[in-house]
């Protein structure tokens, strides 16, 4: 069996046009797929960051929001946020009847931000994919904004992690997992 990851293309309108795209390819002008970010927050409104590995082809060395990747062919965003926090994170999370708070249109595709609190997780909870990440602690805003302005977190917007933030702040929902005693 292949390692290769595989991903249904979509339309503008996010509906699958019958094509799958796989990763080691170079993706073409118009072809679009669904990106994840799961960000996992505290009772302190601190997020959960990730170290990613230095072996990382892409952006590797540097911070990044709790867990995220691309869904894979036959997986929906909701699936796909679910599979890659297990993976990344080792936490089994319960995404149903969950949406993603907003999503963030990208060249070739769609960025779904799910905002998740787990107010009882500590890091020791988590068990690492050492492939994919090397670290995770939680941070308050301004320490990912100074990290921004660092070069040490993923290049994203200002305003981004301002918005991740502010609806965290107002999200009253806590959840559990597997994880927790």
């Amino acid at each position: 069996m292949s390692n290769k990851e595989y991903w249904d293309l979509l339309d503008e309108d996010r509906i699958p046009t019958g094509e799958v795209f796989c990763r080691s390819d170079t993706i073409q002008p118009g072809q679009l797929h669904t990106v994840v970010h799961v960000c996992i927050f505290n009772e302190n409104n601190e997020m959960l960051i990730q170290h990613r590995s230095e072996s990382k082809d892409n952006r590797p060395g540097r911070w990044d929001v709790s867990a995220g990747g691309s869904a894979l062919t036959g997986e929906t965003s909701r699936r796909a946020a679910q599979r890659e926090t297990a993976e990344e994170l080792g936490i089994v999370l319960d995404l149903t009847d969950q949406r993603p708070y907003f999503t963030v249109n990208f060249d070739c595709g769609f960025d779904d931000y799910y905002i998740v609190h787990l107010p009882k997780l500590k890091t020791e909870n988590f068990v690492l994919q050492e492939s994919e990440l090397q670290e995770v602690r939680f941070a308050c805003m301004d320490e990912i904004l100074t990290m921004l302005d660092e070069h040490e977190f993923v290049p994203c917007k200002k305003n981004l992690i301002r918005l991740l933030f502010d609806y965290a702040a107002g999200t009253h929902f806590p959840m559990k997992t597997e994880n927790e005693a």
